[in-house]
């Protein structure tokens, strides 16, 4: 996830394209650059955030007031002044800036190569620069409109020529894009902050739409360049609204962007039935000799990882283990040559999780990492990196990276089944065609948030809870107990629904709130015996459970259902009502939710 700002108009557009960065830095702050066509096309960029672009441009005398700017969030290449945007095509009459994932990226850049160009950079956007310049013929708007009709995957683009000093391109596919419409100047930009000092009027653009940016005129294409519109809306927001996209704390914000992480999780592994991983090298003579997996890592990753243990028993039949890092690094573990070791983290900085890796690979264990940062510790010293794509996370309290680690390490653990053997194209087929339905499933959960809310306002003077679950809902219970934890304030702790008759029972009193996750449907009746010793004992209960599973309604105090889905995908979207949950709960009590107490987002020191 990156950003992008574009501008056109009768000032300097400068201080314009960085002001716009700023306010999009917390959508990649990897690196960042500047396009400016004045008297020539220049590009100057650099590794690092906008202070770090700013201190490079104190030197340069840049004017113009045309140009196009760039914030990353790295996905191709690792952060560097190389990879950083905008790229130039070969000849450097074009530049492009771009946010998304070009998924054929490799044939195209293999294609290019074969007719004798050569490349400067490891993205895959330089491939699109490259394209538009083969295609280029004196008109902008026509070689970007071929190009674009052979790029697969997610792109918002911004374009430039050196030969047009009229107008720019913007493209919008399953990435955000907006226009901005002022007087006598327009803009181009990833989210609305980035522009709202200079107009509050503004197109949303669809997939598919393809924008030419004139001084005084916006026109709108289809990809077949027929002309179509789009409503102009107004934007009330504050500058600080904006950031948030209109929601109250980044948190919310970053929930709801849940269902697009999932489906950007997934881009270029799920298609046609099939499952594939093509980050991972790890070969297939290797998997027959694995004896032992151990999923590494802290907190809530270390949530995702007990997801993964279930997952890997099941689909891989070998014998796993989810081991918290702060321990893990301090034992003798039982690690040798046959052993596979994810280690799991959002920033892919955590210091015990870093200090696990090494332990493991000094023992000889192969690595994988499960990372959101690319270019990260982990990233760089694990044997193989699979990135879970979810973007710049804000707030504290992590959850849509946890939803991308959970889905990932699915993604992965059934590709290595399949590569085993152990997989059939039938079954693979079945999984591949549920994961591809997970968005809208995520989102049809989001659309009832207002009946969490209500339920937490209601609750909002509890002190003490206990989210109880077995098998993969047990590994949601820790998650929401955690959540609950780090910014409600309220106690929480998860247990596997079986072990409260061993010792948790005696807590339970009618002060008591008892979440019960009850969507795992081998296990659901016996969740259901313990949600009725609760019941006995006068604790208050809510559950989270599968859609159709009426017979629990006349138990719990409260339900709300999570769309079915095949049992072993379930945690990907049933830990969303559970994040809402500790969000509404924290919003009612008045607590500052995107920065909860004593709590950092990466701890990176032991």
């Amino acid at each position: 996830m990156c950003g992008i700002v574009g501008y056109i108009g009768g000032n300097e557009a400068l201080p314009i394209l960085i002001e716009g960065l700023k306010r999009l830095e917390y959508r990649g702050y990897d690196s960042a650059g500047v396009a400016i066509l004045g008297d020539n096309l220049e590009v100057i960029k650099t590794q690092g955030r906008i202070k770090d672009l700013e201190e490079k441009l104190k030197n340069v005398k840049l004017k113009g007031t045309i140009g196009l700017g760039h914030t990353r969030w790295a996905t191709h290449g690792a952060p560097n002044d190389i990879n950083a945007h905008p790229h130039y095509s070969e000849s450097k009459n074009i530049v492009v800036v771009h946010n998304g994932i070009i998924e054929n990226y490799l044939d195209l850049k293999k294609m290019l190569i074969k007719e004798g160009h050569t490349f400067r950079s490891d993205t895959d956007t330089e491939v699109i620069a490259y394209l538009i310049e083969d295609f280029y013929e004196g008109d902008l708007l026509q070689a970007v409109k071929k190009a674009v009709n052979m790029l697969e995957g997610s792109f918002a683009l911004g374009v430039m020529s050196r030969d047009d000093k009229t107008r720019f391109i913007a493209v919008r596919k399953d990435s955000p894009l907006i226009v901005g419409l002022g007087k006598g100047e327009n803009f181009i930009a990833s989210d609305i902050p980035a522009i709202l000092n200079h107009t509050k009027d503004v197109i949303i653009l669809e997939n598919g739409d393809i924008a030419e940016i004139k001084r005084d005129t916006v026109n709108l294409y289809n990809l077949k360049l027929e002309p179509i519109k789009r409503n102009i809306q107004r934007i009330n927001w504050s500058v600080e609204d904006a950031k948030k996209g209109g929601f109250k704390h980044f948190m919310l914000k970053e929930i709801f962007e849940e269902p697009r992480v999932i489906k950007d999780a997934m881009r270029g592994r799920v298609r046609d039935g099939k499952i594939e991983i093509p980050d991972l090298a790890l070969s297939k003579d290797f998997l027959k000799n694995v004896n032992r997996v151990y999923f590494v890592a802290c907190g809530t990753a270390y949530h995702a990882g007990v997801v993964g243990r279930y997952a890997t028993e099941k689909f891989l039949l070998l014998p796993a283990e989810a081991e918290v890092a702060s321990e893990f690094r301090y034992r003798d573990p039982v690690i040798d040559k046959n052993t596979l070791v994810f280690v799991v983290s959002q920033s892919g900085e955590t210091a015990d999780t870093l200090a696990a890796l090494r332990l493991a690979k000094k023992k000889g264990a192969y690595t994988i990492g499960i990372v959101n940062v690319v270019g990260s510790s982990v990233s760089r010293e694990t044997h193989d990196t699979v990135y879970v794509n979810a973007g710049p996370e804000i707030a504290v309290a992590s959850t849509k990276a946890y939803v991308a680690q959970v889905e990932t390490i699915l993604l992965v653990i059934l590709y290595l089944a399949k590569l085993s053997g152990k997989l059939g194209r039938e079954t693979e087929k079945k999984y591949a065609d549920a994961f591809l339905k997970l968005p809208e499933l995520a989102q049809e959960i989001l659309g009832q948030s207002d009946k969490i809310a209500q339920f937490a306002a209601n609750m909002k003077t509890i002190e003490e809870t206990f989210f109880i679950g077995r098998n993969l809902d047990y590994a949601l219970s820790l998650e929401g107990a955690l959540k609950l934890k780090e910014i409600s304030y309220v106690h929480a702790e998860g247990y596997p629904a079986g072990e409260l008759k061993h010792g948790p029972l005696a807590l339970v009193t009618s002060r008591s709130l008892i979440i019960a996750v009850d969507t795992y449907t081998p296990l659901r009746e016996k969740t259901l015996s313990n949600i009725k010793e609760v019941k006995a004992r006068n604790g208050k209960v809510l559950s989270i459970a599968s859609e159709g599973y009426e017979k629990i309604k006349d138990v719990a105090d409260a339900v709300f259902y999570v769309p079915k889905t095949l049992d072993e995908l379930s945690p990907v979207i049933s830990v969303i009502p559970l994040q809402l949950f500790a969000y509404y709960m924290a919003e009612a009590r008045g607590l500052d939710i995107d920065k909860p107490r004593n709590l950092a987002k990466s701890v990176t020191v032991e």
